[in-house]
């Protein structure tokens, strides 16, 4: 199998972009990315705007991957795509896509989980990226989803802490509305908390038993805390946005660290890999590089073109599949709601 050319073209359609690649044994040969802008107008995601835009994206997407990466359809040996989770629109589109091309091409068709694509991102072929060895935990982190995840295999996966809320990028996002920042808030949340005083405004943090977190308390603290200070002055956002953004940073990534600390206290395990878009956040990376000297971590960081939906981290887990012969059926359903 080692000298044999596994070609993987995989979709990903489970939000807002339209991505495409093409994988070679394990290496990425091009990874191409359709981003939605209509949706900042709105302040997030409109489904069915979602939908038509990937089902306009789609073949370009998958046009431009394969040119790229110089392959022919011809060469495929199999078709990777997102099931799911996601929004359903969105996810039909690039399901509906991809059992039609592999039934067309009459090659095998692999169906992809989300969720385990960000942790398996970590296992694309990269140079200068080290590979988590097994068991370690995975936090991923987006606008959709916080967990933290127990890896015994590449397919052996526990969930072992979540939100029971809003997901860390909706903390980041409702925040920066309430500020009046662009969609998305994180990355300007980001550049901000640079500039700002982490502990100019102390934020309270939620108090979730075990491994679990919740930000829906946070985000109300926030909105009430700025409301408040507007009617003391009108102009206090402006005349203080980066100790705003410095301060909400800095609670969030302490909610995310304690939890961090207390699944290496409970598990023993002290790899830890990041993924998820929210994981390209500055601050996050650092506090989890320091970790590592006050806690004895080991951190791991994908290439940051594999932290947001792309992809890529679809064909790694087709690929993986693929060695294993683990195939879908022409009947596979696209589901919203699947689990790790």
């Amino acid at each position: 199998m080692s000298s044999q050319k596994i070609y993987i073209l995989a979709i990903e359609s489970s939000c807002d972009d339209t991505a495409a690649a093409v994988m070679c044994n394990g290496k990425v040969l091009s990874n191409i990315v359709a981003s939605q802008k209509i949706h900042e107008a709105y302040g997030g995601v409109v489904p069915e705007l979602a939908s038509r835009a990937h089902q306009q994206n789609i073949v370009p997407v998958v046009d431009q991957a394969l040119k790229k990466a110089n392959v022919n359809k011809s060469q495929l040996s199999a078709i990777a795509f997102t099931r799911g989770p996601g929004l359903m629109g969105s996810l039909l589109v690039g399901t509906s896509f991809a059992k039609s091309l592999a039934f067309g091409l009459d090659i095998p068709l692999i169906d992809v989980n989300h969720m385990q694509a960000h942790i398996l991102a970590h296992f694309i072929e990269e140079d200068d990226f080290e590979k988590p060895p097994f068991p370690f935990l995975a936090m991923t982190i987006s606008g959709g989803h916080t967990q933290i995840v127990k890896v015994n295999s590449h397919f052996d996966m526990k969930v072992i802490g979540e939100t029971i809320d809003d997901a860390v990028g909706e903390a980041f996002d409702k925040s920066g509305k309430l500020l009046g920042l662009g969609y998305p808030a994180g990355p300007e949340i980001d550049k901000r908390a640079k500039l700002g005083n982490p502990k100019a405004f102390p934020f309270t943090k939620p108090k979730v038993g075990g491994l679990n977190f919740s930000f829906s308390g946070l985000k109300t603290q926030i909105l009430y805390f700025v409301q408040k200070q507007v009617k003391i002055n009108p102009n206090f956002i402006e005349e203080n946005l980066n100790d705003i953004c410095a301060s909400i940073q800095y609670t969030i990534i302490g909610i995310l660290i304690d939890k961090l600390k207390l699944a290496t206290s409970d598990t023993g395990i002290k790899h830890i890999a990041i993924g998820g878009g929210v994981s390209a956040n500055t601050g996050i990376r650092q506090a989890l590089k320091d970790g590592e000297h006050k806690f004895g971590w080991t951190t791991y960081v994908p290439k940051f073109e594999y932290t947001t939906d792309n992809a890529g981290m679809i064909a790694i887990v087709g690929h993986l599949k693929f060695l294993q012969g683990d195939y879908a059926e022409q009947n596979v359903m696209a589901s919203s709601r699947l689990k790790i």
